[in-house]
């Protein structure tokens, strides 16, 4: 794979972001291009290293050191057959994946890993600038038709492959755009909007049909689906926000992000002129050490806000593994966003008491106080340290703690689907209690990665064909098509 000394030889180089200054008055995407030389060298990197642990730790399972090794010789038709035998969607997960296959790298047990996030955000877009991707699409249709109701990442990967495989398939939004947590959730500094139009538009060519604004239970029934569809596959996504549950948590200013993000980005795509919440001139709280409290503090620097404190109720963790977080576990270390770097106090081991509020009902403070964790009966629990409460001025605060389950909307309910005592619907295969039915994505697993999300469609699809035709040839996770194309040319 690669050169048989590049490890060696080059250092792990990843793109050079704009000036913080600069970037926080627009909302473009933050990264230099990264390209040519630079590049081939990254891809040189990748080891032969026997054992690819990089595999496992990719939710996708795809490919790696062979597309790595692709890259190194630039042939670029033959990296992204790879990469697309396995992932939907490569310009996505290329720039908003966290990269658990680099926390498995073999390279990574004492170097610095492979930059393979890197390396697949450039495989497609050279792909795209050749003309490598375009529309496919199927020889055969099946007289077969399939619902998709949400059309986050697991619901496109659901419907792209279940039209591959020659189903008509009709993807339900309720939103006025496709993309989901894609286009309303993710800022636009992080995955441009023009990226999902791309692809969408060659869904659209190859025969997906998108119906936007459409709700269900108010715009179309349940039931007509179930009746004009021979499958349906839920894939709304984990929509039901973990709220903070303390005094004054109901105070104007206090929102829970997605709220804020949300409007932002359709002020940006052009949706509506003003984001309803503003952060200008204002101290902002984020409540939640996440990747969605990092693009709080990214959005609210770019409003112009007076000042951003982001609180975590774990503790501060270490700048390198511990010996009880070995390789290739996900290294639970100190990260710094990009959102960070453009400015914001960050507090560990803190633990939220009570909001205040003005006569107008407005928030004007957050009480809280520090914490000590410590291990009791073989669990850890914290202590509030005496004589740390105080106040923080707050003028605005964004609740980013996660999410319960979906949406309680009803649903489930109304296309049949049971759920267990945590909001979840119940699943075997993807197949929820009504046959016909299947899940996919945060809505079916709970709170997730993107690329799980991806990977979570193409799993669904796998079992949406077998039901509707007995059996399926569409790619599973431990069996990508390259390899199959390869056994059949063999």
């Amino acid at each position: 794979m690669g050169a048989k000394d590049g490890f060696i030889q080059f250092k792990r180089e990843t793109p050079v972001s704009r000036d913080a200054k600069e970037r926080i008055g627009d909302y473009r995407e933050i990264y230099e291009p990264f390209s040519g030389e630079k590049l081939n060298n990254q891809a040189a990197r990748c080891m032969d290293c026997g054992v690819p642990f990089c595999h496992n730790g990719c939710p996708l399972g795809n490919v790696i050191p062979e597309f790595n090794d692709a890259v190194y010789n630039q042939e670029w038709g033959q990296a992204i057959s790879i990469l697309r035998s396995t992932n939907n969607f490569p310009e996505f997960t290329g720039r908003i994946c966290p990269a658990p296959c680099e926390a498995s790298c073999v390279l990574g047990i004492n170097k610095d890993p492979v930059a393979i996030e890197l390396i697949e955000k450039n495989i497609a877009e050279k792909a795209y600038e050749l003309g490598l991707i375009k529309a496919n699409p199927p020889a055969k249709r099946t007289g077969k038709k399939v619902a998709v109701v949400g059309s986050g990442p697991a619901g496109l990967a659901a419907a792209d492959q279940l039209n591959q495989a020659g189903h008509a398939v009709t993807l339900f939004e309720k939103d006025a755009k496709v993309g989901g947590l894609l286009r309303y959730g993710i800022p636009d500094f992080k995955l441009e909007k023009w990226v999902i139009d791309r692809r969408v538009e060659l869904m659209l060519q190859e025969g997906v049909t998108f119906s936007t604004t459409t709700e269900i239970g108010k715009t179309i029934q349940a039931e007509e689906i179930l009746k004009n569809f021979d499958a349906v596959v839920l894939s709304t996504g984990a929509a039901q926000p973990r709220g903070l549950n303390i005094k004054g948590d109901h105070s104007k200013g206090v929102h829970f992000a997605m709220d804020f993000l949300g409007k932002q980005n359709q002020v940006i795509g052009g949706e509506i002129e003003e984001n309803p919440i503003s952060a200008t001139g204002k101290h902002v709280i984020v409540i939640g050490g996440g990747d969605t409290g990092s693009d709080c503090i990214g959005t609210s620097n770019r409003h112009g806000a007076a000042s951003v404190t982001q609180l975590e109720l774990l503790p501060k963790p270490p700048k390198q593994r511990t010996t009880l977080n070995p390789w290739p576990e996900w290294p639970m270390t100190m990260k710094t966003s990009s959102s960070h770097e453009e400015g914001a106090e960050r507090m560990f081991s803190i633990l939220t008491k009570e909001f205040t509020a003005n006569e107008a009902g407005e928030v004007t403070g957050l009480t809280l106080v520090d914490i000590e964790w410590k291990e009791k009966g073989g669990r850890m629990i914290f202590e509030e340290i005496s004589g740390t409460e105080r106040t923080l001025p707050c003028d605005l605060a964004f609740i980013a703690i996660g999410y319960l389950g979906p949406a309680q909307n009803g649903l489930l309910q109304a296309f049949g689907a049971e759920t267990l005592e945590n909001s979840l619907p119940k699943s075997k295969n993807h197949q929820s209690t009504n046959p016909k039915v299947f899940l996919a994505g945060d809505m079916r697993r709970g709170q997730s990665l993107v690329v799980w999300a991806i990977s979570e469609g193409r799993e669904a699809a796998v079992k949406v064909d077998e039901y509707l035709m007995g059996s399926s040839s569409l790619p599973q996770k431990d069996e990508s098509f390259f390899q199959v194309e390869e056994q059949i040319a063999g």
